[in-house]
């Protein structure tokens, strides 16, 4: 297959940076179409030196008025493919973008070249702050209108188009010719089953720059287009949900430039392995670091009532493509209806999964909030506070078992804030890595009592012994098995079925000879309430009868776990088959 890339450059009224633009890119020995789209005289004399100077590298088009930016692109990308170029780099003129990132975007092309390549900035303190807040609400809406988060940036002026389908897109659809083409185009490349690829590349904004960006007019026709792409959304809703289930159509190009529809071989989101409960650990965590540093930043700036109403429509984007959560949240409801036979249950299906995810969100931005001082001491009341009082005055360390229900990253955003103790999460190495991150952002205390483990065990319990000295409490969750193969479990009755638990917890709390108390925080109409009851003061497990004490122990902790579901259904949040047996080998064993 041919491979023939080149270079595009629109530009209007650039004399001062044309010429060092050109310089940075010719060095690549890749062919360049400037594209003049009606600049004034001073600036046609610096082209016409330029096309003299680097003939017959540089073609030089000329538009005989100012069409707008995506007016002179489309016309760069025309004349490319009559050249019988395969794929275009665009480039702006003004020298944003690092000409030295250009062999990572053919490379990329080169070993998908199908995809669009789009570059995602990377910016320093030049950037002005309101046009990169005003990015964030854009990507937004792209998201929306793809019901996907493929496009990572869709305002970078730097990009690379497989000419075939571009050329076929804009030849058949009437395009934006201003600065709202760049985000229609992707976005209309996105309903044709395009794939994309993200490439990190800098971005400067020079002090003296020329911007044509006009703030008034542009954003004005930025909305129109956004209008009309979430109406297109909606008239193709039924094909792009379509689209989740089926493999995505490659586009391969052929020698003459033409494209031919060939199936990518896709997965169509089966769940495979990582429904197990021993693989929970595997599942990619979902969301990009960019949408999640766009709420934290609406947080900020627009309050949580603004904010959190764009949890519903990313949401529900998330049930739409999350195939293997949805199933896990129906399965859960089934076994939560199981015993509860007198009904008040939630039945499974499309409405209990939503509202599933949904508090599983809110769970999240209420942290976020915590962090950020948005929640405070009044929104938080224990049932009962005796239990955790008494252990405060005591200054004793203990080990606090909670689970993945309601919120218990709000103890310690509390406890932090408030210094009313030392709390430490113990947490599973390397996962929701992202959503740490971004809570890191907000609050600098995040990290201070935060520590990764692979395994709950008495290798572990050696880190924890200088706390529990120290007065902490150290908070670990029960009900997710270890994240490492060599994790030992045990069976408990849950919610009707035998599930695994891991043993970890009662192994460490045996190593550590400390109190040992349950914690569970469900948020409540008059806001959170904190379950603070002790489970027991002291954990044995002797050598004879170890198996059938932890047994005891993960029961026990099961019942109260279940006890917790029922009182607040929708804030248990495992998406994963909970009640899974593990994966056999040939010879029967695990």
């Amino acid at each position: 297959m041919r491979f023939a890339p080149c270079i595009v450059i629109p530009i209007y009224n650039h004399k001062d940076a044309i010429g060092a633009t050109v310089a940075h890119l010719a060095v690549h020995g890749l062919p360049i179409f400037v594209v003049d789209d009606g600049s004034d005289a001073a600036t046609r004399q610096v082209l016409a030196a330029l096309a003299r100077q680097y003939a017959p590298q540089l073609t030089l088009l000329r538009l005989p008025q100012n069409g707008g930016k995506g007016a002179a692109v489309m016309a760069g990308l025309r004349a490319a493919r009559a050249a019988r170029y395969t794929h275009a780099l665009q480039i702006d003129a003004d020298g944003q973008h690092d000409a030295a990132d250009v062999p990572r975007f053919i490379d990329a092309a080169r070993a998908e070249p199908a995809a669009v390549i789009l570059g995602r900035p990377v910016y320093d303190d030049s950037v002005p702050k309101a046009r990169l807040y005003g990015r964030y609400l854009t990507h937004v809406w792209v998201w929306i209108e793809t019901l996907s988060l493929t496009i990572r940036d869709s305002m970078c002026g730097f990009r690379l188009y497989p000419l075939a389908l571009a050329c076929e897109l804009i030849d058949s659809v009437r395009l934006p010719t201003r600065m709202d083409f760049d985000i229609e185009i992707l976005v209309r490349l996105h309903w044709r089953r395009a794939a994309f690829r993200s490439i990190p590349t800098r971005v400067t904004y020079a002090a003296d720059g020329v911007s044509h960006f006009d703030v008034l007019w542009d954003n004005v026709r930025i909305s129109r287009s956004h209008v009309r792409l979430v109406f297109g959304m909606l008239w193709r809703l039924p094909l792009l949900l379509a689209h989740k289930l089926m493999p995505r159509r490659r586009a391969v190009t052929d020698d003459t430039g033409h494209a031919a529809g060939e199936a990518a071989g896709e997965p169509a989101g089966e769940p495979g392995d990582e429904s197990r409960p021993d693989a929970w650990w595997r599942i990619a965590e979902r969301g990009s670091q960019l949408g999640m540093n766009l709420l934290a930043l609406s947080c900020k700036l627009f309050g949580r009532r603004f904010t959190a109403l764009w949890l519903h429509p990313i949401v529900a984007y998330f049930l739409l493509t999350g195939r293997a959560a949805r199933e896990a949240s129906d399965n859960y409801f089934r076994h939560l209806g199981a015993v509860a036979p007198q009904g008040g249950m939630p039945r499974p299906g499309w409405v209990s999964a939503y509202r599933h995810m949904l508090a599983f969100a809110q769970s999240g931005f209420d942290k976020l909030a915590a962090w950020t001082g948005r929640i405070d001491d009044t929104d938080v009341t224990f049932d009962d506070p005796s239990a955790f009082e008494a252990l405060i005055a005591s200054g004793k360390g203990a080990l606090v078992i909670g689970a993945h229900l309601g919120n218990l990253e709000m103890m310690r955003a509390l406890a932090v804030r408030g210094e009313h103790a030392k709390v430490t999460a113990v947490v599973y190495t390397g996962h929701a890595r992202r959503f740490n991150r971004v809570l890191a952002s907000s609050s600098r205390d995040f990290t201070r009592h935060l520590l990764e483990v692979g395994d709950f065990g008495p290798q572990t319990a050696v880190l924890m012994q200088q706390r529990i000295e120290a007065g902490e409490l150290l908070v670990i969750v029960g009900d997710r098995v270890p994240a490492c193969e060599a994790g030992r479990t045990t069976d408990a009755q849950f919610l009707g079925a035998s599930a695994r638990f891991a043993q970890g917890p009662y192994v460490l709390a045996h190593a550590l000879g400390c109190p040992v108390y349950l914690f569970f925080c469900l948020k409540e109409r008059d806001g959170y309430r904190m379950y603070f009851e002790p489970f027991a003061e002291r954990i044995e497990l002797p050598r004879r009868e170890r198996a059938q004490h932890l047994a005891a122990w993960a029961q026990r902790y099961a019942m109260r776990l279940e006890h917790y579901c029922r009182k607040a259904p929708y804030q248990w949040f495992n998406f994963f088959d909970f009640w899974a047996g593990p994966k056999r080998g040939a010879n029967g064993r695990t």
